[in-house]
């Protein structure tokens, strides 16, 4: 079965995907940078502002909003996993061979590797600020309700940090308040 992405100008998305098997693969600080490095050059070359983010052992999420009226979610949901999982299967082929049994999948007669579950994970998309701001708490309060940490900024692979000024981060975020200033009130469309 297969998901349809609404692609609609003006919409911010909120983005889960998984890891393969569901299995706690970003546990190890060394692969939460690389996945850091991944989603910044996707943000470069797919043109999208990142609004909040959370890596989690067994999973991730985003809230993006695309700059151009013509984007693909599944592009640039490429433009992140492949090069990330592309990096991991190198290292670990190189440093521990053995972790790559984590990571195979059966594709027909071939053996491949997978990092992240098949498919094209979870892709709601936000049309108001009162929902943005709701995807926002639930993203970053994901840490906190896992029972990972007290308060979500001493999750250091979130959001809650760079939006409370903290300097020292992962990746930056980029301000929703001039975004929504410049599209309209109350609405993520022009």
């Amino acid at each position: 079965m297969r998901r349809h992405a609404y692609n609609n100008p003006g919409h911010a998305h909120f983005l889960t995907f998984s890891c393969y098997r569901m299995q706690q693969l970003l546990t190890d600080n060394l692969l939460r940078g690389w996945l850091a490095e991944a989603l910044d050059n996707a943000r470069e070359t797919e043109h999208f502002d990142l609004w909040a983010y959370v890596f989690m052992p067994d999973h991730v999420h985003l809230l993006i909003h695309p700059q151009h009226e013509d984007y693909s979610v599944p592009a640039i949901l490429r433009r992140i996993k492949e090069p990330f999982t592309r990096r991991v299967v190198a290292a670990w082929r190189e440093s521990s061979p053995s972790k790559l049994v984590l990571l195979q999948a059966q594709f027909g007669q071939r053996t491949v590797h997978r990092f992240w579950q098949a498919g094209g994970g979870f892709d709601r998309n936000m049309t108001d600020m009162a929902a943005v701001n709701s995807a926002i708490g639930y993203i970053e309060y994901n840490p906190v309700r896992r029972g990972y940490v007290q308060e979500p900024v001493d999750w250091a692979w979130s959001s809650a940090r760079a939006r409370a000024g903290w300097e020292d981060v992962p990746l930056r975020v980029d301000p929703v308040e001039v975004i929504f200033s410049r599209m309209g009130e109350g609405s993520l469309k022009p």
